[in-house]
């Protein structure tokens, strides 16, 4: 990592890209006062414009990047904090990397933030839905842009708490600040392990700032899985799994649905649940110094993967499906990382950016449409009143299975084949949860836009396509679905035509100095690599053609509620009773401690001592007061009694 001064223009258009987002929160104050349409139209107006700032900064900021040789280079502000030799300064990494994040966020959250302006637009609390989503743009730019851990931290919890107040934005509803409760508490639980990992990390290598700290690992003494660097892994990794939601990490996801469908886009798109992904490449010359560590986060990947591909087979709410569907690709993420296919992961963060966040705008589009129903089973047809919230959800869906052309097919075919080189068990199970991601979502879109309408007449007489404000981010968003994957040509294809990981190669430097075997580049032939992508793509079109069959050919429609289900179909539509579980084992036992703490400790031993305390003053009181007579002759008593005791105690004792 070379240090190099930055230049002022571009270390103002830095700081500029930062704190422009934070601009709505005068848009906050805006919307309590005067004609409240203008107002609305003053907050959009403020809330889009930001971001889009933000992204042409970002693009300048690339632009110059890679004009003046790609090096990467820190800059600082001031020193943030200084305590004996720890010296954390608030200061910018700018490499490949972050210019990435940073395109993909402001880029993806600008077209959210376009769509919400027509979705969130008959909301009383407009403004302050705007303040809360670019503060959230804020902590998600803050995290990928800081120089050093401890700002990673701040990022990392700003993104927690946005999301917190964004999951239970409509707060009139129990349900929902229920569910921004736990998204809450779980997240705390995993930022405990990154917080830790911080801790030894200062401890280990005497700094918290990339530079410092990688340069040091490079030249780390300790040996490959030495337990200090495998419990550094394994604690990062723990906020990566409350963040990116990974077992056992991962029922807070599926219910932060409750927000406002941009909301979900936001948070399972582009932004906070890639920080763990983000997190785990930044952090890649560690990992790579800890490869027992990698077969965990291997493991919980697939596992997390399977859970909830299994999960979105059988769920009916059109965002519970595309919330299991992310938890199960952010698996695949994972797996990646744990067969230390880096760039594969961060291509497949880039291209489902463009794809889920597509999937949920366009759910968005048919719940506008549906008077705010989300059970598939009342739609159906909807591609008649609905034409381009179909074609750009086919498109997605097209994406995410891995159908070619579209993005998904490259990073999951490239994803895939790594982990093939790595295990061929594990690549199986990766290929069985292709499977079930091309019938669930085949499902979600036969039963949403084809057969028969199946809703109510009020709703049906209601059905209209979305204003242009919510159908152009849906465009935008379907071609970069189409193209996006070109980013990575595989092999097959042409030497060295895969663009992302030619200009990632240079953020590995330390990775290759600590480790190099570690980071090796995929070794397999063109006749085997052609056999992974075509059982692949065979895999999805058969998938896609069960879900044709059974849900347009034979008509069927998912059990209406309260239907009685086999045992089977049963435990996954109840999500394998995972939240029961944690409810009788975790949660039933620290209300049962905290009950007996509360009868024992407060009541008997606090609250005993406090009241006694209280209950001696004021017997005691009530005895003395009888002192206070008002005789001359008692108090004159009391006195030469006094002064008797006072010259014996002197006499005797002094």
């Amino acid at each position: 990592m070379q240090e190099i001064v930055m230049p002022f223009n571009n270390q103002a258009m830095a700081l500029l890209c930062l704190l422009i987002p934070l601009l709505p929160l005068i848009g906050f104050i805006v919307n309590g006062l005067g004609n409240r349409k203008l107002a609305k139209g003053m907050v959009s107006l403020i809330g889009c414009s930001t971001v889009l700032a933000s992204f042409l900064i970002s693009v300048y900021l690339f632009v110059d990047f890679t004009a003046n040789g790609s090096r990467a280079y820190t800059v600082d502000f001031y020193n943030w904090i200084s305590v004996g030799d720890m010296q954390i300064g608030f200061s910018f990494l700018i490499d490949q990397l972050t210019l990435l994040m940073m395109l993909m966020v402001t880029g993806i959250g600008f077209l959210i933030h376009l769509y919400s302006a027509g979705y969130m637009s008959h909301d009383e609390n407009f403004g302050k839905f705007f303040a809360f989503i670019n503060l959230f743009m804020f902590s998600m730019l803050l995290l990928v842009m800081g120089s050093n851990y401890v700002m990673m931290f701040v990022g990392w919890e700003g993104v927690g708490l946005c999301s917190y107040l964004l999951i239970g934005f409509w707060n009139k509803n129990t349900n929902y600040n229920n569910a921004a409760k736990k998204a809450f508490v779980m997240n705390r639980i995993g930022d405990l392990g990154f917080l830790l990992a911080i801790f030894l990390i200062f401890i280990t290598f005497g700094s918290v700032s990339y530079p410092q700290v990688f340069a040091e690992a490079a030249r780390y003494t300790g040996g490959i899985d030495s337990t200090v660097m495998i419990t550094i892994t394994l604690l990062l990794f723990v906020g990566a799994m409350g963040k990116s939601a990974q077992v056992p990490l991962f029922t807070w996801l599926p219910d932060a649905m409750a927000g406002p469908t941009p909301v979900s886009a936001l948070i399972h798109a582009a932004t906070m649940v890639t920080a763990g992904i983000y997190m785990v490449i930044r952090s890649n010359v560690l990992y790579v110094l800890a490869p027992s560590t990698m077969e965990v986060i291997a493991i919980v990947g697939i596992v997390t993967a399977l859970l909830a591909a299994t999960i979105g087979l059988a769920q009916n709410d059109i965002k519970k499906v595309l919330a299991y569907s992310t938890v199960s690709q952010l698996g695949y993420m994972f797996l990646a990382l744990g067969v230390m296919a880096f760039d594969s992961s961060i291509f497949h963060v880039l291209t489902h950016a463009f794809f889920k966040a597509l999937l949920f705008l366009g759910a968005g589009s048919v719940i506008h449409a549906m008077s705010n129903e989300q059970d598939i089973r009342f739609m159906g047809g909807l591609r008649k009143y609905l034409p381009i919230t179909f074609l750009t959800f086919l498109i997605g869906t097209l994406a995410i299975a891995g159908i070619p052309p579209f993005a998904g097919f490259f990073s999951k075919d490239e994803l895939l084949a790594h982990v093939w080189e790595h295990s061929k068990v594990l690549w199986g199970l990766g290929v069985l949860v292709s499977f079930m991601t091309s019938f669930y979502m085949f499902r979600l879109v036969f039963l949403t836009f084809f057969g028969t309408f199946r809703g109510t007449e009020a709703q049906k007489s209601h059905l209209h396509e979305s204003p242009m404000s919510m159908t152009l981010p849906l465009i935008v968003l379907a071609i970069l679905s189409t193209i996006g994957g070109f980013l990575g040509i595989p092999a097959v294809f042409g030497e060295n035509m895969h663009v992302l990981q030619n200009y990632l190669a240079p953020i590995y430097g330390y990775a290759q100095v600590a480790n190099a075997a570690a980071v090796a580049p995929l070794h397999i032939d063109h006749a085997t690599e052609w056999m992974l992508m075509g059982i692949s793509v065979a895999v999805a079109i058969v998938a896609a053609g069960l879900a044709y069959t059974m849900y347009v050919s034979k008509k069927q429609v998912p059990a209406a509620e309260g239907t009685q289900l086999s045992p089977i179909h049963n435990l996954i539509y109840n999500k394998y009773y995972i939240d029961e579980l944690y409810n009788a084992i975790i949660v039933r036992p620290i209300m049962w401690l905290s009950s007996i703490f509360h009868k024992v400790f407060d009541v008997v031993i606090v609250d005993g001592i406090v009241n006694g305390v209280g209950k001696f003053v004021m017997q005691s009181s009530r005895t003395l007061r009888f002192a206070q007579s008002g005789a001359i002759g008692f108090y004159i008593l009391l006195m030469v009694v006094s002064i008797a005791l006072i010259l014996f105690l002197n006499f005797f004792i002094g």
